[in-house]
């Protein structure tokens, strides 16, 4: 991976409400968090300077029951920081409402292959100083009211600033902000470069100056997915002070302070999640470039371990190089199937053991496990049950696996997972249905290896990106998906697998994708999986070379490097003799 000899900058401060490190740090949810793992992971193989910084959640994200009528219920996902973190000396405070509010760090080094580390700081409330209210604010990710994310989200954006010029990372920062949860990061590094310009009130130079230090990605998609909190709430928290200077930023927008709208006003760079989101965001926030840098994966960390001991005997390069992925296309085929054979084994014992159901190992295994909410319509297989019952009775037999949660205020994500039990119920006799309760990123990891195919089914245009079908590209799992997200890319028909309906349609009418994705499973999956299994091996060959080699963090930090970091770095040392916040 070819990155810049020397690079322009000191480090780069990565923040983000949730990072996925280990399945014992249950600090993320899904795919953000996930990423932010895999990004910081990249930065240590590569030695790209970096740190991450993100909230202690001690009752995790939640812990998922379900019944057998797939009823969800909750319970707090308690673990030990001790036990896998290492506690740090230094303290530092924010106010909120007058008060200090005291914050405990903790660090995780992420190891790269190279014996380069990138440390992880963790931002704990839990401290006895604080009152009992004020000692739960990091606890739960993504949990509260609006208050008690605000006073998250001023936690993670002043209170990470407050700890990394305590533990003395002041030069040639950039600030990366993955979603807008940290965007309040902005106010100290506005208010110290107001005060370096000897200015009692910012200035347009000092926005720029901050905004030259700042990156900002995207995720959403849609409105509704950004945080806002009303002006009022902001003045109670945050004070008059400083919410005097957010409107001198003119950040108040229609009475509410917009969290993605404070990050855009502030950042230099700004970028979507694949091309397609990045063409989306452009006409959402008309007036700021809004770029377009795809997402990827971790690929050692989610190559199971039969395909990596297969890459390392054909492509020992390819851990130092994702990208000598490319020569897997020489790998010969039955080996292909063999190391497949091998983490398909792996997933079926651990499916038996999670729920007393016995898979069978030749059957195609459709696998669909992501996040559990209404666009991402996990029950679009079972629009018509006995297309499916037919199908898998006269042209093939196949068995499905779910995993997901929904979050616990997402009761329409909760009544699709009571719709996917519905239909494994009536398809008892003819399709296995078994879906696998506690996702997280060791379940996922025996899921994407393990299966055949990759089912994936949101609603246009609401997939930003997506990784979980890369995960699976890399273990030579194609996918079967709408083309939205990262798969406009990386959908090559017949090549790394197939695409489910068109654009031609309002993305609305779900008939046409449940028509296209029977159409497709009866006339070309099927009859390929069965009839012609050295073809359908052919296609995972070429999806782990064309998907695998691309769709990988190594690129995509690369991007970073290139187009927003060394790029930021140059403006910044533009900036007048004055300027230039640490």
């Amino acid at each position: 991976m070819i990155l810049p000899a020397t690079l322009a900058f000191g480090t780069v401060a990565y923040f983000s409400m949730e990072i996925g490190l280990q399945p014992e740090i249950p600090t993320y949810s899904g795919g953000l968090g996930v990423l932010a793992g895999d990004t910081l992971r990249s930065a240590a193989d590569l030695g790209v300077p970096m740190v991450g910084v993100t909230l202690l959640h001690r009752r995790g994200y939640m812990r998922q029951h379900l019944d057998p009528q797939g009823n969800q219920t909750e319970s707090p996902e308690v673990w030990n920081p001790e036990d896998v973190l290492e506690p740090l000396p230094q303290r530092v405070s924010v106010v909120i409402e007058d008060r200090q509010v005291q914050i405990r760090s903790w660090r995780y080094l992420l190891k790269g292959q190279n014996g380069r580390a990138v440390p992880v700081f963790f931002l704990d409330t839990a401290v006895p100083e604080n009152s009992p209210y004020d000692q739960t604010i990091t606890d739960n990710l993504y949990g509260g009211d609006q208050y008690y994310r605000l006073c998250q989200e001023v936690v993670l954006g002043i209170g990470g600033v407050a700890l990394l010029r305590t533990l003395g990372y002041e030069d040639h920062l950039v600030y990366h902000m993955n979603e807008g949860h940290s965007a309040l990061l902005t106010l100290p590094l506005l208010e110290s470069q107001a005060m370096a310009a000897k200015n009692d009130f910012p200035t347009e130079d000092d926005f720029e100056v901050v905004r030259r230090h700042c990156v900002f990605t995207t995720h959403t998609p849609v409105p509704a997915g950004h945080d806002k909190f009303p002006w009022d709430m902001v003045r109670q928290v945050l004070g008059p002070a400083r919410t005097a200077f957010l409107e001198a930023a003119r950040c108040c927008i229609q009475g509410s302070l917009n969290m993605t709208y404070l990050a855009l006003r502030f950042s230099r760079y700004i970028n979507g999640v694949a091309m397609r989101h990045g063409e989306i965001s452009t006409g959402m926030f008309p007036g700021y470039p809004v770029n377009a840098i795809t997402n990827g994966v971790h690929a050692t960390t989610w190559t199971s371990p039969p395909l990596a001991a297969l890459f390392d005997r054909h492509i020992p390069e390819w851990r130092q190089d994702n990208f000598y992925l490319r020569y897997a296309i020489g790998i010969p085929l039955s080996d292909v199937q063999e190391a497949h054979l091998e983490a398909k084994k792996a997933l079926l014992a651990a499916v038996l053991e999670r729920t007393g159901t016995a898979l069978a190992e030749k059957t195609l295994t459709l696998g669909f496990a992501r996040r559990a909410t209404a666009y991402k319509r996990q029950d679009l297989l079972f629009t018509d049950l006995e297309r499916l019952r037919w199908l898998a009775q006269q042209v093939g037999p196949f068995q499905v696996i779910y995993g997901g949660k929904a979050h616990p205020q997402d009761d329409s994500g909760k009544e699709m997972i009571r719709r996917v039990f519905a239909a494994a119920q009536s398809l008892a006799d003819a399709v296995p249905v078994v879906y696998l309760e506690n996702y997280d990123m060791a379940l996922g990891k025996l899921i994407c290896a393990g299966v055949d195919l990759w089912l994936n089914t949101p609603l246009r245009p609401h997939e930003a990106s997506g990784t979980s079908g890369m995960k699976a590209a890399l273990n030579g799992v194609p996918s079967f998906s709408v083309l939205d997200g990262w798969w406009i890319e990386g959908h090559v028909e017949h090549v790394t697998g197939w695409s489910i309906g068109n654009s031609t349609y309002p993305p609305e009418d779900y008939t046409h994708d449940a028509a296209s994705l029977y159409e497709k499973l009866e006339r070309i999956i099927l009859p390929l999986y069965y009839g012609r299994p050295e073809r359908y091996a052919q296609v995972r060959r070429s999806t782990i070379a064309l998907n695998g080699s691309f769709f990988n963090t190594q690129r995509m930090l690369s991007q970073y490097v290139m187009n927003a970091y060394e790029v930021q770095t140059r403006l910044a040392n533009r900036s007048p003799a004055d300027g230039g916040v640490q």
